[in-house]
C-alpha cells in the first residue's frame, strides 16, 4: 500500500450498538442505594455491615456512570477508547457499561436558510440568491467521524452549492429558449437538492428539500435591467400587436374583394394598409377624416 493510500479518508458507516434496557439495572441501583441505607447504621452493631456498606457503594458507583436517556429521534454512538462500538437509537432510560463513551447525535430535520449571496449567471450578471434547505443525519458514524464539524460542513457545502447553481443558469429570458433561474424554479431547486446531496454524502446527512427563497438583480445593475426588461417587454408587446394589426388588413382586404364593396388600385389599396395599420396600432385614439371630394382628392 502506497503513502498516499495509507493516509486516505477510512469512511466509517452506521451500525447497531450493543445496549440494554435502563429500566433493569435501575432497580439494581436502587437495590444497591437500600443496601447501602440498611448497612450504615449498622456499621460497629453488625459483622456484615461494613461488607454491605462497601459492596453497595461499588455496584452503585459501577452501574450509575452507565445510565443515559435517548428522546425521539436523537441518538448515542457508542466508543471503547476510541473505537467506534455502534449506534443506539432506542428511545428511553438506557444502559450500557461506564468505560462506554456516548456521544449523542440529533437525527431530527434541520431547517436551514442561507444568507444572501452575490453571484454571477451564466451572462455574467450579478444576481443575489438564497435557499431553504431541509436536512437531516442519515447516518451518525459518517456524521461524527468522517468530518470535523457536520453542522458546519453542511452549511458551508449550501453556500457552495447555491453559488455552483446560481452561475449554470441565466437569471431571465424573454425569448423563452432558456431554462432561466426565475422562471424555471422547481427545476432549479430539484437540481440544487441534487448537487447538494452529493456535497454532503461524506457527512452522512440527507437533504430532503431546496427552494430559492430570494432571486433578484444586484442593487448596482437593478435599475438598468429593470428598463431593459421594460424594454424588452414593450418590444414583445408590439410585435403582437403589429402580428394582430396585419391579419386584420389581411381579412378586412379580402372580403372587401370578394364583396366587390370597392375597387382599388395598388396606391390606393397601399394607402387603406396605412391608415389601417396606424388605427390598429396607435397608442391613442384616432380623428376620423371625412373626405367630401372624390376618392381620388
Amino acid at each position: 500500500m502506497s503513502d498516499f493510500d495509507s493516509r486516505a479518508l477510512r469512511s466509517s458507516a452506521e451500525r447497531p450498538a450493543s445496549t440494554a434496557s435502563g429500566y433493569a439495572m435501575l432497580l439494581v441501583a436502587l437495590a444497591a442505594l437500600i443496601g447501602i441505607i440498611a448497612s450504615a447504621p449498622q456499621i460497629g452493631e453488625a459483622a456484615w455491615a461494613p461488607f454491605g456498606l462497601v459492596l453497595g457503594v461499588l455496584v452503585l458507583a459501577f452501574v450509575a456512570p452507565g445510565f443515559y436517556l435517548l428522546q425521539p429521534n436523537q441518538a448515542a454512538a457508542i466508543l471503547l477508547f476510541g473505537d467506534y462500538k455502534g449506534t443506539d437509537r432506542t428511545t428511553g432510560l438506557r444502559w450500557t457499561w461506564p468505560w462506554m463513551i456516548k456521544s449523542k447525535v440529533s437525527v431530527r430535520i434541520h431547517n436551514v436558510t442561507s444568507e444572501r449571496l452575490k453571484v454571477n449567471d451564466l451572462r455574467g450578471n450579478p444576481i443575489e440568491i438564497a435557499s431553504n434547505v431541509v436536512w437531516r443525519v442519515a447516518d451518525t458514524a459518517q456524521a461524527l467521524f468522517d468530518v470535523d464539524d457536520y453542522r458546519e460542513f453542511v452549511h458551508i457545502q449550501i453556500e457552495s452549492a447555491v453559488r455552483a447553481i446560481g452561475s449554470r443558469y441565466p437569471y431571465d429570458d424573454f425569448t423563452h429558449e432558456e431554462m432561466t433561474l426565475r422562471g424555471n424554479a422547481e427545476h432549479v431547486s430539484e437540481e440544487l437538492r441534487v448537487e447538494l446531496q452529493e456535497r454532503v454524502l461524506a457527512a452522512g446527512v440527507h437533504i430532503d428539500e431546496c427552494r430559492l427563497t430570494h432571486l433578484a438583480y444586484a442593487q448596482e445593475i437593478a435599475q438598468a435591467m429593470l428598463r431593459r426588461q421594460q424594454a424588452e417587454a414593450v418590444v414583445a408587446a408590439r410585435k403582437t400587436l403589429v402580428e394582430g394589426a396585419v391579419g386584420m388588413v389581411e381579412m378586412a382586404l379580402e372580403q372587401l374583394s370578394e364583396k366587390n364593396v370597392v375597387e382599388l388600385d395598388d396606391e390606393r389599396r397601399a394607402a387603406m394598409v396605412s391608415n389601417l395599420m396606424v388605427v390598429l396600432c396607435s397608442e391613442r385614439d384616432t380623428q376620423p377624416v371625412v373626405n367630401a371630394g372624390s376618392l381620388y382628392q
